[in-house]
């Protein structure tokens, strides 16, 4: 009975993953993963929505929004979302920055979203 909920829209070559329709930012925090225009942006989208989830958690009324774009050699990423009410905004956009930030996540997402991995490479296989 697992169905997803996010919408998956590319918007001038960006790739935005949103929990509602039409996405906007009332609180962002932006990133560059230098060298990262290889990496699956879909893949690296998610990793974020789920990191910077856990750390906003208990904000109320939050619904994710991150926005994954190649500019030139590098990955843009730009995570944070709608809020419905008060927030603290200062404090929401320093969590996001800090997941943004670290080392250990950065790692992870781009391990996770390189092309060409074994499971690329069977999914590949099968299809021909």
């Amino acid at each position: 009975m697992s169905r997803t909920r996010w919408h998956m829209s590319e918007v001038d070559g960006a790739l935005i993953v949103a929990r509602r329709i039409p996405a906007r930012f009332d609180v962002a925090a932006t990133t560059v993963i230098a060298g990262g225009a290889g990496l699956r942006k879909s893949r690296v989208a998610h990793q974020v929505r789920q990191d910077m989830w856990r750390a906003l958690q208990s904000l109320r009324g939050l619904a994710p929004v991150v926005r994954v774009a190649v500019q030139g050699a590098d990955l843009e990423i730009t995570a944070g979302g709608m809020i419905a009410g008060r927030f603290p905004k200062h404090d929401s956009e320093a969590r996001i920055q800090a997941v943004l930030d670290d080392p250990d996540n950065r790692a992870r997402w781009a391990r996770f979203a390189q092309r060409g991995t074994v499971r690329d490479t069977k999914t590949e296989e099968a299809m021909t």
